[in-house]
């Protein structure tokens, strides 16, 4: 392709443009005048790069005034934005539609021999038939299609759509005169249904079992290491609380023995064996806990679904009580 120089072709294209679209009625004259208009703002855009919006104002121009100085510009952008399939087709309506005696035919003829070289051809069928079909978000027809489809070469994507049905997606790579042919087959439209109850049950199951059995695992964890800690604590004060009962044996049976050293260690005695008792009570009452938590986790999963249970202990001055509910 040659260089392009916007200014000075596009002003070219507006004039004749312009020039093909006055006519008598008051309505052609009304729909040049915004066609001009649409021109315009496609030459600015043009100049400044934004190859998208200024073919959406060039093909905007064409359907409001046909004109093949237009479509010249039309293809010139999608050449620009690589849409050689695009640009391929815009060329040889251009070639169509304008005089022999175009300025720009030769150039646009070099320009068809080019494209040819960047072009491939795709089969699409579905099953079912009159699916919706677009290559790169781009609306071909439905379902089927009269003719193999003109396509860049590249990595394309093939959307097919139906109602009803899930949408089916193809990447395929195109190459130069490649003539693929791809089948696409949309899901029944029960399958489709099936399919979202399926992912809806199994979202539950992932997000609210899981967690359940997380939590009770870890509360166990928590359980049975309080229960050993607790264990351990109710050992080692006993330990103390004997070792101090007998420093208090020892002492009773030697003379002369103070009253305060008596004293002392009847008080360790007493202080080490309540602390003893207290953890081992605790010890008993959070293993009991654990133990009740363990055995009944091994329930089966429709037991867990269909009720709900828990673990309730209520503790009050001299009394502990074990609640468990199923």
């Amino acid at each position: 392709m040659s260089a392009l120089q916007p200014t000075s072709r596009l002003s070219l294209a507006l004039v004749l443009l312009l020039a093909s679209a006055w006519a008598p009625s008051a309505g052609a004259e009304e729909s040049g005048r915004e066609a001009g208009k649409h021109f315009q703002r496609g030459v600015a855009l043009y100049s400044e790069a934004d190859y998208r919006a200024a073919l959406v104002e060039f093909k905007r121009a064409y359907a409001l005034s046909p004109n093949a100085a237009v479509l010249y510009n039309v293809g010139e952008t999608e050449y620009q934005l690589q849409d050689y399939a695009g640009a391929l087709i815009t060329f040889e309506k251009y070639l169509g539609e304008s005089s022999p005696l175009e300025t720009h035919r030769a150039e646009v003829e070099s320009n068809v021999d080019v494209l040819k070289a960047r072009v491939g051809h795709v089969t699409i069928t579905t099953t079912p038939p009159g699916a919706d079909v677009t290559i790169d978000d781009q609306a071909i027809g439905k379902t089927p299609l009269d003719k193999a489809v003109l396509v860049s070469v590249g990595h394309r994507r093939i959307i097919a759509s139906m109602a009803g049905r899930l949408p089916v997606t193809r990447y395929v790579d195109v190459a130069t005169d490649d003539n693929l042919s791809i089948s696409l087959q949309l899901p029944a439209q029960e399958s489709a249904a099936q399919t979202t109850a399926t992912g809806a049950s199994s979202s539950t199951a992932s997000t609210e079992i899981p967690s359940y059995s997380r939590t009770g695992a870890t509360l166990r964890t928590v359980g049975w290491i309080s229960t050993g800690v607790l264990a351990a604590g109710a050992a080692t004060f006993g330990i103390l609380a004997l070792e101090d009962s007998g420093d208090l044996k020892s002492a009773q049976g030697t003379f002369p023995t103070s009253q305060d050293t008596l004293s002392h260690y009847a008080s360790l005695t007493t202080r080490y064996s309540i602390l003893a008792d207290s953890l081992g009570a605790g010890a008993l009452i959070i293993g009991g806990i654990t133990l009740v938590s363990t055995l009944t986790s091994h329930s089966s999963s429709a037991a867990l679904q269909g009720s709900t249970g828990g673990t309730r202990v209520m503790v009050g001055p001299g009394s502990a009580r074990l609640e468990v509910t199923f």
